[in-house]
């Protein structure tokens, strides 16, 4: 069973959401990254771009597939991690480190899950 840390939120799509001061951080779940393999580019939204909740604001190639990453909460982008960038392997290693953006001025956010309810989702999926 994949990684699943309590006090994070999750979404259904296998996003990790954590809120610091209003900035919500977003990530990869380890769930997601296990599925998808060895991640090999990541690409992430400029600084100032509005993303909306449910809609897909990046996307992840491996050396399976690309997959798009679905934004938790509708706000503006207010950074972006970019060392993901030259390392996209960062998310397989350390997902839940591993943030992708940070959403603030958030005005909407779609449902989030706790850990447990997150690992039902999982586990319906395996």
């Amino acid at each position: 069973m994949a990684n699943t840390p309590e006090g994070l939120k999750y979404t259904k799509s296998h996003e990790w959401i954590v809120e610091e001061d209003g900035i919500l951080l977003v990530g990869l779940t380890d769930f997601a990254q296990e599925a998808l393999g060895e991640l090999v580019f990541v690409n992430l939204p400029e600084e100032g771009d509005e993303v909306i909740s449910g809609e897909s604001f990046a996307d992840v190639e491996s050396v399976k597939a690309v997959s798009d990453v679905f934004s938790p909460a509708t706000g503006v982008v207010v950074e972006i991690n970019e060392e993901l960038l030259d390392d996209p392997g960062l998310i397989n290693r350390e997902p839940y480190d591993a943030w992708l953006i940070k959403i603030g001025e958030v005005t909407d956010q779609e449902e989030l899950l706790n850990a447990e309810e997150y690992e039902k989702v999982c586990a319906e999926e395996e």
